[in-house]
């Protein structure tokens, strides 16, 4: 089996494990998580179509490492799987389901390589698509680093889905490269010229920090990957936002 095929193979099976788990549910009282600003609503206009049609609702997750679950405890930690339970909970007359397609090591090449089999097969409403950490680890050139974001988020687009860049995590292992900044600026770029929308966990991050929280309560002893805390509270933030969103003109009942 090459490469290509078994990295598919594992991310399929860790997709199926998922669906087995339950929602791990919020870690701490309330969620655990830092105060923050009102969510910012993210633009779902397909997305919120099919949930207002009664039609299920699709999201694949996109990504490497940290969309897997990588440092996660176990499976029902990884994002996916907590955005999943939080969306659920938010919107309890829609039927909504997160496809996990994170495969650990790969970046926009590898992603975009296999993006008609992973996500365009699947026909979802939306996709998040977390890039450009382990192009900032390997120093891909960024001029090609953002092309081939802008090809994928167009193939995406003209296939009618909703696209979300979800860009670098602030891990010391990640801030210790001279120019990491710059690929979450690139994403920016590229949702600023698309119809892509961003979700910044650059930005979510360094609130956090500023709130005087250490990259301990975020970051997994490997200091590279979130820990269980850090992936819920990712995904509390992200599902607030994408709620948000949906929930404009939104005639489905919603308990968040």
């Amino acid at each position: 089996m090459n490469t290509f095929a078994f990295g598919r193979s594992v991310a399929a099976l860790f997709t199926a494990l998922c669906l087995l788990l339950p929602y791990a549910g919020p870690l701490h009282a309330e969620n655990g998580c830092p105060a923050e600003p009102a969510a910012v609503p993210l633009a779902l206009p397909h997305l919120r179509a099919a949930l207002n049609n009664g039609v299920e609702g699709v999201i694949v997750a996109l990504g490497s490492s940290s969309t897997q679950g990588a440092m996660a405890s176990n499976l029902g930690h990884s994002y996916p799987a907590i955005l999943q339970g939080v969306l659920a909970a938010g919107l309890p007359a829609a039927h909504i389901a997160v496809i996990n397609r994170g495969i650990g090591g790969q970046d926009a090449a590898e992603e975009l390589a296999r993006m008609q089999a992973d996500v365009l097969a699947i026909r979802p409403q939306a996709v998040i698509w977390q890039v450009g950490a382990n192009g900032a680890l390997r120093n891909v050139d960024p001029d090609v680093f953002r092309d081939l974001v802008t090809n994928g988020v167009r193939r995406l687009e003209a296939a009618g889905i909703d696209v979300i860049l979800m860009d670098n995590q602030q891990s010391p292992l990640l801030l210790a490269k001279a120019d990491e900044a710059v690929y979450d600026r690139e994403l920016a770029q590229v949702a600023s010229e698309t119809g892509a929308t961003l979700f910044s966990r650059r930005a979510l991050m360094r609130t956090w920090r500023s709130g005087g929280f250490a990259f301990a309560d975020f970051i997994a002893v490997d200091g590279l990957h979130h820990n269980d805390h850090g992936y819920f509270c990712v995904a509390d933030a992200l599902a607030r936002s994408m709620l948000a969103g949906i929930k404009q003109n939104h005639p489905l009942t919603a308990s968040r």
